[in-house]
C-alpha cells in the first residue's frame, strides 16, 4: 500500500525561483516542513525535465519528501520519480497507470464534482482539487470554486485531496476545516525571501490546525 503525506505540498514554478532556482528552493523548504515536492516546468521539453528531476531526486534522498512530475510520463519513469501529476487535459488516468506501473503515486486534478466522482481509487491515489482562488502562477486555470466548493469537491472524492490555487497561510485552517488532507503551494513558498521559513511557518499551522 502507497503511503503519502499530503499536507504541505509544494509546487515548483521555474519563475518564481529563480533567486534560488528549483532544486535549492525544494530542498529549503523540504527542511521547513514540505512533505511533496512537485516538478512543474510547462515551458520545459522531456530532457529539461530529466535534468532537473534528476538533481531534486539527490537533493531530496534521505529526506522523506516525495518527488512528483507533473504531465510528463517519459520524465516520471526516466528520473524514477516518486509520482506523477496530471491535469484534466493531459490524457486518461488509465493511460497513465499503465505506463508508469502500480507502484508510481499518481494524482489527477479535479474541477468539478462530477471529475472527482469519475476518479477510480484503484487507479488514482489522490487529487488535486481547486482552483481554490484565482492565481497568477497558472493564468489559464479554471474559474475558481472557493472553499464552499472545495468542501464539495472534498467530499466527492473518493480518494485523498490536495487543495490547490492562492493558498496562503490565513487559509490553512478554513482549508482544512474542508476535509482536504494538506494544501499545495506555489508562491507561498517559491519566491519568498527565505523558503526554509516560508515552509516552516505554513508546516507549523498545519500542524496546529490538526490537534
Amino acid at each position: 500500500m502507497k503511503t503519502f503525506d499530503l499536507s504541505l505540498y509544494l509546487v515548483l514554478d521555474p519563475d518564481l525561483c529563480t533567486d534560488y532556482g528549483m532544486v535549492e528552493t525544494a530542498r529549503a523548504a523540504v527542511e521547513g516542513g514540505a512533505t511533496i515536492v512537485q516538478l512543474r516546468d510547462k515551458q520545459g521539453d522531456t530532457a529539461r525535465l530529466v535534468e532537473t528531476g534528476g538533481a531534486l531526486k539527490k537533493a531530496l534522498a534521505g529526506t522523506g519528501a516525495l518527488l512528483i512530475i507533473n504531465d510528463d510520463i517519459e520524465a516520471a519513469c526516466d528520473i524514477g520519480a516518486d509520482g506523477l501529476h496530471i491535469g484534466q487535459d493531459d490524457g486518461d488516468p488509465a493511460s497513465a497507470r499503465d505506463r508508469i506501473g502500480p507502484d508510481m503515486i499518481l494524482g489527477v486534478s479535479v474541477e468539478t464534482v462530477e471529475a472527482a466522482r469519475r476518479l477510480n481509487p484503484a487507479i488514482v491515489d489522490y487529487a488535486g482539487v481547486g482552483p481554490v482562488f484565482a492565481t497568477a502562477t497558472k493564468p489559464d486555470h479554471k474559474h475558481p470554486v472557493g472553499l464552499d466548493g472545495l468542501a464539495h469537491l472534498v467530499a466527492a472524492s473518493p480518494v485523498p485531496s490536495v487543495a490547490i490555487g492562492g493558498l496562503k497561510g490565513s487559509h490553512v485552517v478554513p482549508v482544512l476545516k474542508t476535509g482536504a488532507d494538506g494544501l499545495a503551494v506555489v508562491s507561498a513558498i517559491c519566491g519568498m525571501p527565505d523558503p526554509r521559513a516560508a515552509a516552516h511557518a505554513l508546516a507549523t499551522l498545519i500542524e496546529e490546525a490538526r490537534r
